[in-house]
């Protein structure tokens, strides 16, 4: 179980650990990269936009001189893409963390298809991700490493049961978003599930970052740039709302604390905002049936089969 007594602030030394990061140009991602480059560890930065990738490396590199970081495109919404980042990534050495972030947290107003022929917010939250762990799980079990899923607290207000996980009938923006969000912490359970029945040394953990606002967050050039609108508008919510900064915690937690088991959600204390602790999944995010029906969900569409066996071997 999770410490108590954790300082976000202060966090242990990272030197020699290595951590890939989905959606690091902005958001979440980009301040999960600062907090764990400041710790000392080397990070991958991931995305699809090679200029916003590059405005946020520099940024980093400005905020955190001493920053080790490198970049790597990656679109999670593409299979194609998901495949090509992860074979090289495997030729950069070991890696003791896997966070899976990128996502769209607006849907299009209406179902739009990927080249893949998958829902969008399907392909690019749940299926890029599922595919991307699945390709480095041998590489993160020979570093006895972890892979964090970004879950979210609208499961834990919408139980929306992902039986229709690619929106074919009833589509909403709104639906989509938390259906995904519902699928990524069943797979995040469901993979700790089956890494420990498969004897692989790699901790499955989803963490959530409350309820976290670019308005309130800290302004930088590439990365952060609210109009004065949403800065008036965030702010009106200051009593349940955080900065991005402060939503990172979780995530960083997740990824990094020794005490954080296998299985465990990290969120905020008062769950909108807050320092890091062990939280409950939603109900429905337990659910045996759901989490095994969309693990072969997401086998077939993604392609992908993920080799316990092999990463069994890699953890001896």
């Amino acid at each position: 179980m999770a410490r108590a007594d954790w300082d976000p602030e202060d966090l242990p030394d990272l030197s020699g650990r290595t951590y890939l990061i989905t959606g690091s140009n902005a958001g979440l991602g980009y301040f999960a990269t600062e907090q764990l480059a400041g710790a000392g560890a080397h990070v991958i930065m991931t995305g699809r936009n090679p200029n916003r990738l590059a405005s946020a490396r520099a940024a980093v590199l400005r905020r955190v001189p001493d920053a080790s970081v490198q970049t790597l495109l990656l679109d999670t919404s593409n299979l194609g893409s998901v495949r090509a980042a992860a074979a090289t990534a495997r030729t950069r050495g070991g890696l003791d963390g896997l966070l899976l972030n990128a996502g769209i947290v607006h849907p299009p107003k209406e179902r739009e298809l990927t080249m893949d022929g998958n829902e969008v917010v399907f392909a690019t939250n749940v299926l890029g991700h599922f595919a991307l762990a699945g390709a480095m799980l041998a590489t993160l079990a020979k570093a006895r490493g972890r892979i964090v899923w970004l879950g979210s607290m609208s499961t834990s207000m919408w139980a929306y049961d992902p039986v229709d996980p690619q929106m074919e009938s009833d589509y909403s923006p709104w639906r989509a978003y938390v259906q995904s969000k519902v699928a990524t912490t069943a797979l995040g359970l469901e993979a700790d599930r089956r890494l420990r029945e498969t004897k692989v040394a790699v901790r499955s953990i989803v963490a959530h970052p409350g309820y976290s606002t670019s308005g309130r967050t800290i302004g930088i050039h590439g990365v952060n740039e609210p109009s004065r609108l949403t800065r008036f508008t965030d702010n009106l919510q200051v009593a349940f709302t955080q900065s991005k900064d402060r939503g990172a915690w979780s995530l960083v937690r997740a990824l990094v604390d020794p005490a954080v088991e296998g299985g465990e959600l990290v969120g905020p204390r008062f769950v909108a905002r807050g320092a890091p602790r062990r939280a409950t999944p939603a109900k429905i995010t337990r659910d045996l049936e759901i989490g095994a029906r969309l693990w072969g969900v997401c086998e077939d569409a993604a392609g992908m089969r993920w080799p316990f066996g092999r990463a069994a071997a890699a953890s001896k």
